[in-house]
This record gives structure tokens, C-alpha cells and sequence, in this order.
């Protein structure tokens, strides 16, 4: 089992300062012991022109098969020959890239001591690998390198050179070549994708799998176009690890698009997600103190009040009946109790929830019990995962579509683009946005003066200030607006929630469709 990797330089660049990033030197043969044999590093040739680094694999089969247990590729009992007479030794596999990170760990990471400035340096570089079990023949070998920045040379291995007429075999010979990409970044590439096109792991893969995924395909698996073929195959097609590894990919995209880190935008529910579940406050949909304080604003104090979430929800249901809407989108769903609600009734007959948060969906999947709920109603309900600061075409064609305190939650310069991507390029023919008026704050008696009424609240606005935005967001997109307060209407202060109807089609429309 062997690859090299060769880079050419200059007198003032030279190429053996391939020796400091692979941290080996090239006057130097090198030895280490692996679980499954030992690995060489060899430098056939290293001057200032072309330096060449060669990683030499040595399998031991027996341990291999003992320390596998019979598992894997050629590993089954009514196989005994196989275990020990395989491709193993010969081709690139799971086996040569974990000898990869374990001979080259501070490369991998980009580190060098020695001299720093290195790894971030790009670099020609070509990476030879003879013999390569390929499930998928040369095309998919294209097609998972070439995103990356790489050229490709494939050659199909004959299965016989002596009987041509008997075709390919699965191995290829594979020669990399790019001026564009680090050591590290090269590294990266083959640890991940040797084994993927093997489609095999020489061992058990477990959950931490899932972290070193994702630690080594940073800043180039999320956006890769065969995402989920990779990472489906790296985990062994274990159907649990790669739904979890594509839900964390995808929120590290969300997060690269919005600009900010993962942990800001997973962040609508607390860290002790068990003990919230049935909980009634709504983290990203109300706060504490609309919850806790809602007795405190209403005097007299013999019947316990509706709570404000309740009568938020009631609010959005009876505005969604009014305008017929049977296919529905809660748009920042959080823990799902809108969505709870919504399939209580019959005549919303398809309900999407859609969060940034996975661990919001999580408690909201646990809430609705999709995995004990009937086939009918499970029809009716989807979660997906999604960003509303860019368009999305899973969100177009729905009668409605609501935004329940959610608009609060995000930086003002962000609701131009969550503003295009409901009014201007989803477009459902109702779009209702509640939001907390912050004149009523002064009647919360546990709200400290001048704070909002949740610590992830970026703004909140008076009614004037709600309906200016309101009005010019309909003008910019053909809908008409009608606001309805939600709560206690205030005389002085006005209701606790404010809430803003938006209907597709200027008044003579509407008119004309009720005749």
C-alpha cells in the first residue's frame, strides 16, 4: 500500500521544505508501528527543485483479521480464506489513511513549529496513488476530487493484462495535481476520501466518527456537491451517524452564509434541552417574563390568565382559518408548539416547520412524536432546516406562512433578506409576523426598565415603528396589511403582542375576489 507525494520549488522556496511540513526528514528513512503492520517514510528523491515524500504501508494480515474480529470486506466466517487473502496489503484504504493521520498528525493540522509561515503556504503539488479501489469506476473519482481543486488523472486497472477481453477491474490509478492547495488541506482530502471510494472501513465506526468528519472536512465538505454520498460512505452507510453528521453540516453552511458561528445560530433552546420539552415558555417565541409576569399585568388576581403564548397561538390559528389557508408554514417553528397546534385541526391538511436550530427541531420531533405518530398525520407534518436569511425553493407555493417573534431575534441590517426571501420570493398568499410591542413592557413589574423582554432580542418595536415597517414591506412586494393587536389591549400602552396580517393582491383585488 503506497502513494507520494511530490512538490517542486525554487532556490528561494525551496522543495524540501516539504520535509518540515510533513515534520519527516528527507535525509532520513522512517519507521512506525500501526495497529495492522508499519509504516515507512522515504524520500526517493529531495533537492531544491522537486522533493518527493513516500508513505509505505506494510499490512500485517493476521493482525488485521484478529484484531477486526472477522469483520469487514472478506471478513465472514464462511469466508475464512478471504480474511487473509485480500487486496488489503496492496491498495489504498481506510487502513493507509488512518496510517495518514497518524504519521502525519501535525501536517493534517496545519502545524509547524519549526517554521510557522509553511502550512498556510500553497503549493504544486502531485499525489501518486498506484493501485485504488474505485466503487464507482474513474467518474466518481472526478467527481469527488475535482470540486476540491484538483486535476485528475484516472486509469482503469485491467482486471488481467494477459486477457484483456475480461475488462476493468475496480482499481485505479489516481495522479493528483494542483498549485492552489496547502499540505494540510491535500491531507485532509485523502483521509476523508480513500475510504469513501473503497466504500469500506477496516474497522468499527462509531459515533465519534460523526466529530472527526466533520473536524477534518472543515472549510471543504460543507459545500461539496457529493456531501452526502461522502459522508454516507465514510460513516458506513450507518443511517443515524449520517443524519447527524448532515444536520451539522448543514448548520455549519447556515452559519457560513449568515456570517456568524454555529453556536449563535443554534441557540433558540436552552442547554437542558430534556427538561423543556413540555415546558410552556418558548425560547425565540416568547421569554420568561411574558410567561412568569403575565398574572402580574392583569388585576384582580382570582382566575388565572390565559397565558400570552396561548393567546398568541390562538390569534394565529383564527387568522389562518379567516383566510382559508391549508397549507401552512411556521417559519422559525423553535420546540414545534404552533405546529402542535396547527395538526389539531383537520382543515390544515400540510404544516411545515422550518428552524435554524437542530436542537430545536430535536424537542420539537419529541413534542409532536414523529416516530409514533400514525401514517395519516404523519403525512401532514414536516420538519426541515433552514435559514430565513436566504430564499429558499422548498418554501415556495404555501397558502400562508407565519412569523411568530421571530423577526426580533434577528439583526436589523438581516430583515431586508429574510424580507425578500418570505414577501418577494416564497410569496404565500398570507404571511402573518407577531412581534412584541415595547411600549407595554412598562406593565411588566419583573421587567427591569429599558431591558427587552428576551436576551436574544436584537431589537423591539413600537407599534408605530412595526407598522411603518410592515406598510413599507407590503408596498415593496403587492400585499396589503392589516394589524391586529394579541392580548390586553392597553388604552395607554396598547396590546403585548402586536400582530401584522399581509394579504397577496392590492384592496380592488381582494375586493373582487370576495364578490
Amino acid at each position: 500500500m503506497f502513494l507520494t507525494i511530490t512538490t517542486t520549488g525554487t532556490p528561494e522556496r525551496p522543495a524540501t521544505d516539504l520535509g518540515f511540513l510533513l515534520h519527516k526528514h528527507p535525509g532520513k528513512s522512517q519507521a512506525f508501528s500501526t495497529s495492522y503492520g508499519t509504516a515507512h517514510v522515504l524520500y526517493p528523491e529531495a533537492d531544491d527543485r522537486r522533493c518527493t515524500a513516500a508513505l509505505l504501508l506494510e499490512v500485517d494480515a493476521v493482525a488485521l483479521v484478529r484484531r477486526g474480529k472477522g469483520k469487514g470486506r472478506g471478513g465472514a466466517p464462511d469466508a475464512a480464506l478471504a480474511q487473509y487473502v485480500n487486496d488489503r496489503p496492496y491498495a489504498a484504504s481506510s487502513l493507509l489513511a488512518v496510517a495518514l493521520s497518524g504519521v502525519f498528525s501535525s501536517a493534517m493540522r496545519g502545524v509547524c513549529t519549526a517554521r510557522p509561515e509553511l502550512p498556510a503556504q500553497a503549493r504544486p503539488l502531485r499525489i501518486e496513488v498506484p493501485a485504488l479501489p474505485a466503487r464507482g469506476g474513474a467518474a466518481l473519482v472526478h467527481r469527488l476530487f475535482e470540486p476540491l481543486g484538483w486535476t485528475t488523472t484516472v486509469e482503469p486497472v485491467a482486471l488481467d493484462a494477459e486477457f484483456p477481453e475480461w475488462g476493468d477491474s475496480r482499481y485505479v490509478r489516481l495522479v493528483l495535481e494542483s498549485d492552489r492547495l496547502t499540505v494540510a488541506e491535500a491531507l485532509r482530502h485523502l483521509y476523508v476520501l480513500l475510504p469513501v471510494l473503497d466504500d469500506a472501513k477496516h474497522y468499527w465506526v462509531a459515533p465519534d466518527e460523526v466529530d472527526k468528519l466533520l473536524r477534518v472536512g472543515e472549510g471543504w465538505l460543507p459545500e461539496h456537491p457529493e456531501q452526502k454520498l461522502i459522508t454516507s460512505r465514510y460513516l458506513s452507510r450507518r443511517w443515524s451517524l449520517t443524519r447527524e453528521a448532515m444536520e451539522r453540516l448543514e448548520l455549519v453552511r447556515l452559519a457560513e452564509t449568515d456570517d456568524s458561528e454555529v453556536e449563535a445560530i443554534d441557540n433558540a433552546v436552552a442547554e437542558d434541552i430534556g427538561d423543556t420539552v413540555e415546558a410552556e415558555t418558548e425560547t425565540g417565541a416568547e421569554s420568561e417574563s411574558e410567561t412568569g409576569s403575565e398574572s402580574e399585568a392583569v388585576a384582580g388576581g382570582e382566575a388565572r390568565p390565559t397565558p400570552l403564548a396561548v393567546q398568541r397561538r390562538d390569534a394565529i390559528l383564527a387568522a389562518l382559518r379567516a383566510a382559508g389557508a391549508a397549507r401552512v408554514l411556521d417559519l422559525g417553528c423553535g420546540q414545534g408548539q404552533l405546529v402542535q397546534a396547527l395538526l389539531k385541526d383537520v382543515r390544515f391538511t400540510e404544516i411545515v416547520g422550518v428552524d435554524v436550530s437542530m436542537r430545536a427541531l430535536t424537542i420539537a420531533s419529541r413534542r409532536l412524536k414523529l416516530d409514533r405518530m400514525g401514517e395519516r398525520q404523519a403525512a401532514r407534518v414536516r420538519l426541515v432546516q433552514g435559514s430565513l436569511a436566504y430564499t429558499d425553493t422548498r418554501l415556495k407555493g404555501y397558502d400562508a406562512a407565519v412569523l411568530s417573534e421571530v423577526i426580533e431575534h434577528l439583526d436589523l441590517p438581516r430583515l431586508p433578506a429574510l424580507e425578500y426571501a418570505v414577501f418577494g420570493s416564497a410569496r404565500p398568499r398570507t404571511v402573518l409576523v407577531t412581534t412584541p410591542n415595547v411600549e407595554y413592557n412598562v406593565r411588566w413589574e419583573s421587567l427591569p426598565a429599558g431591558h427587552v423582554r428576551h436576551g436574544d432580542h436584537r431589537f423591539e418595536w413600537t407599534r408605530e415603528e412595526f407598522r411603518s415597517w410592515a406598510a413599507a414591506v407590503a408596498e415593496r412586494h403587492g400585499y396589503t396589511v392589516e394589524f391586529v393587536p394579541v392580548g390586553p389591549d392597553d388604552p395607554e400602552v396598547g396590546p403585548p403582542t402586536q400582530m401584522a396580517v399581509f394579504t397577496l393582491g392590492t384592496p380592488q383585488e381582494k375586493e373582487a375576489k370576495a364578490a
